[in-house]
């Protein structure tokens, strides 16, 4: 598993060390965040905004972005301009079904390129299926990576492009900056609202022998260019659209918490928490509507890019044990465990929380009023009534976890890599009770 020491080191990478239990130097006590129309943010004018001189030394990772509707067609132009030639282009049987891919195909070939094309992946991508990616890579003499699916297939991507310049097998990048040579080009096109992979430094791999999954993290994963066309999201299933909506609020919930936020990846992970709030619903009884579509696919970037610079928190760190175990929905499994993390993090961050509560809807001055133990359980509430509302399961029992599995859980949770920037230490015992709460 990754060490927890190295997460940390990488955290340290892009924002100094933390304090804990000092003032936050990019926090100004008081200060409150609006939500605007439909969920976007701005900070009150009236208020002071932090002293540069006493701001932590930040980094941020982010990609070319290409955003809005009918930008497919860029993707083409893009693998041009990164030298492609016969690129390869990665997805899944179900979104081939979609036609996507094929519009995508036949853009390549009208750029005067060779396209290849892999999509045999499936769910939470397998260490074996990356590595015959691989093997059809190197089999076609491909040159650039073209992801075009959700967060799996983009997980897919980046493994084939990994091992096309390192060689060996997923499985021994597991950790923090274990890629030692540049890889090929990526070009990534999400077709879901919620994973934010086309943005970040993370792959995500099933270790299909621990039946757990492993985080691959390094600046070397971040694409070179993310197309977001928001008429791709118009495929997706309901369930797809609800449980990678889940996952984007998990990454603006976590970012902003994170040990290692600052104040590059705040307003990111607060307008991702709003425009979740403001639209995520709405797009499961009116799917044909494109603003709200629009603003989902926003929303969706904005958390990729907190929490690709932010990291992550005890949630990712459960649910990734879980979905490696029982081959599970990640999106899902967020939005189930979310609220039961809320709680035990909110009495750590309780100013940070009611930042939340405000980006999330609560109606002016009022976050500012909500004591420091019920802030918590207001926003916990508040994720619970919307994972509700768009049809997730109330607890784990339902997607097949047993209290059998909550020992092993929990051991593989203390060594994952987003548990080191979680903002409320957590021992063995309370992961295993924060997995008993979501049963």
């Amino acid at each position: 598993m990754v060490l927890r020491s190295e997460a940390r080191r990488a955290g340290n990478s892009m924002l100094l060390t933390h304090r804990r239990g000092a003032e936050r130097p990019d926090e100004v006590p008081g200060q409150r965040h609006h939500p605007d129309e439909r969920g976007s943010v701005r900070r009150d004018p009236d208020r002071p905004g932090p002293d540069p001189a006493r701001l932590r030394l930040a980094k941020f990772h982010a990609p070319e972005i290409v955003f809005g509707h009918g930008s497919l067609s860029e993707a083409a132009h893009a693998a041009l301009r990164l030298g492609a030639r016969r690129p390869l282009v990665v997805t899944d049987p179900g979104l081939l079904a979609a036609g996507w891919p094929d519009e995508l195909l036949s853009q390549l070939r009208q750029a005067g390129l060779q396209p290849r094309l892999w999509h045999d992946v499936t769910p939470n991508p397998k260490d074996r299926e990356i590595e015959a990616g691989f093997q059809s890579y190197a089999a076609e003499g491909c040159d650039v990576v073209l992801g075009i699916g959700g967060g799996s297939v983009i997980d897919a991507a980046k493994g084939i492009a990994l091992l096309a310049a390192n060689g060996g097998r997923i499985l021994d990048y597991e950790g923090v900056d274990k890629i030692g040579h540049p890889i090929p080009p990526l070009v990534m096109i999400p077709s879901t609202s919620g994973t934010g992979a086309d943005v970040s430094q993370f792959c995500i791999v099933t270790d299909t022998a621990r039946l757990t999954k492993i985080t691959i993290m390094g600046r070397a994963l971040v694409p070179d260019v993310s197309v977001v066309d928001a008429r791709l999201l118009t495929t997706m299933p309901d369930d797809l659209n609800a449980a990678t909506g889940l996952d984007a609020l998990t990454h603006g919930i976590e970012a902003f918490v994170s040990l290692a936020h600052n104040p590059l990846t705040d307003n990111h992970a607060l307008q991702a928490v709003s425009l979740v709030f403001g639209n995520l619903a709405h797009t499961m009884y009116h799917p044909d509507d494109t603003t709200a579509r629009n603003l989902m696919a926003q929303a969706a970037l904005e958390a990729g890019l907190a929490f690709t610079n932010a990291i992550l928190g005890a949630c990712h760190a459960m649910s990734h044990q879980v979905g490696g175990l029982l081959d599970l929905p990640h999106g899902v499994l967020n939005g189930v465990l979310l609220p039961h993390v809320i709680r035990f993090n909110a009495p750590t961050e309780p100013d940070r929380f009611r930042s939340i509560a405000q980006a999330m809807g609560l109606a002016d001055g009022r976050a500012g009023e909500l004591p420091a133990d019920e802030v918590g359980e207001w926003v916990a509430a508040e994720v619970r009534r919307l994972a509700d509302d768009v049809g997730v399961p109330k607890g784990l029992a339902e997607l097949g976890v047993s209290e059998a599995n909550v020992s092993r859980l929990a051991e593989f949770t203390m060594a994952d890599a987003c548990l080191s920037t979680n903002p409320r230490p957590a021992s063995v015992a309370d992961i295993e009770a924060l997995f008993r709460a979501a049963l």
